[in-house]
């Protein structure tokens, strides 16, 4: 009789999902176990026959080849990307833990190389530097896309140097300066700024990326150019009920927010939502009583951004000035 056993693993950082088939494909043993070498190792010791065993490559899959490599016969670390039948019907840890079993059966993986043990600790070295590498790149040129978002020319490294801070820290001030200068020229900046937590820099940025409020006929409109509309879906809208059409009750779905739309405009209302939700005022005792109906703190922020989105629409177009008392007719 054929002794060969066929393990598949599905690892999580606190539990392992396992599938033990034999030779003809039948599942033998199911078990979960706790992420944790020596209760692995107990596992393994009392299976018998010829082991062969998979995982899928990831944050655990070089501890766990190295653990496992001396104690069975076969270790196969698999691409996740490859795994097509991983992705087909229905989808838990006790399912993918089959099916790995059942694809390393059928030798259908496309393997990972974990080579020698004896660069482990290079190696971990190594991923450690890329790591920095990559997050030092990636904060540098956040720092020049500041700059190039209040049009200072960066070329060059002098603005990561500390002893020329001073100096290009100072060009942001200038250039704030001569934003502020230049909304002053626009009346309307007086009355936005006026609004909580919009404050003298988001009313002139809001101005200069609305241009016109007359763009937009309604409060939706600008919400879904500000990144801040709902987007949903729904199929299989009408049945037929004794031969009668009818509108179906079934409940449309959420996909989320829009995802074409202006990204400054967004990311300058998500801002006021934040401040204003931490700042005393209007906008915080609505933030607080949405808190206490229960409603998700992501969710309040999220209206609170349409509603600032919405009063300074409606001031914009009237002309007036903000007024607490009307906060509920304006943006309701």
């Amino acid at each position: 009789m054929n002794s060969e056993k066929y393990i598949g693993l599905d690892v999580h950082q606190a539990t392992i999902s396992v599938a033990v088939m034999d030779s003809r494909g039948k599942v033998v043993m199911e078990s979960i176990l706790e992420t944790k070498a020596s209760t692995i190792l107990e596992f393994f010791a009392g299976l018998r026959g010829t082991l062969s065993v998979t995982f899928e490559e990831g944050t655990w899959a070089a501890w766990l080849y190295d653990l496992l490599k001396p104690h069975v016969a076969k270790v196969v670390v698999c691409n996740p990307r490859k795994n097509a039948l991983l992705k087909d019907g229905n989808k838990s840890d006790r399912i993918d833990a089959r099916k790995l079993a059942e694809l390393l059966r059928l030798d259908n993986l496309k393997p990972v190389y974990h080579g020698e043990t004896g660069v482990r600790m290079l190696r971990e070295l190594a991923r450690s530097y890329l790591t920095i590498v990559k997050d030092l790149t990636r904060v540098m040129n956040r720092l020049k896309a500041l700059y190039r978002s209040w049009a200072i020319p960066c070329a060059g490294r002098d603005v990561y140097y500390t002893r020329h801070r001073t100096e290009w820290l100072g060009k942001i001030q200038q250039a704030r300066r001569e934003l502020l200068a230049e909304s002053r020229k626009h009346p309307i900046t007086a009355k936005l700024r006026k609004i909580p937590s919009l404050g003298p820099i988001r009313s002139a940025l809001a101005v200069a990326l609305i241009q016109t409020p007359h763009r937009f006929r309604t409060k939706r409109q600008l919400w879904a150019y500000s990144g801040l509309a709902l987007e949903t879906r729904t199929s299989g809208e009408h049945r037929y009920v004794r031969g009668q059409l009818r509108r179906s009750k079934k409940q449309v779905s959420i996909r989320g927010l829009n995802k074409d739309h202006n990204h400054d405009l967004k990311g300058l209302f998500k801002a006021a939502a934040t401040r204003a939700s931490v700042q005393p005022g209007p906008f915080q005792d609505f933030y607080q009583r949405s808190l206490a109906k229960g409603i998700k703190p992501t969710m309040v922020r999220l209206t609170l951004a349409r509603k600032i989105a919405a009063i300074t629409l409606t001031l914009w177009k009237k002309g007036e000035n903000f007024d607490a008392e009307k906060l509920k007719s304006q943006a309701a």
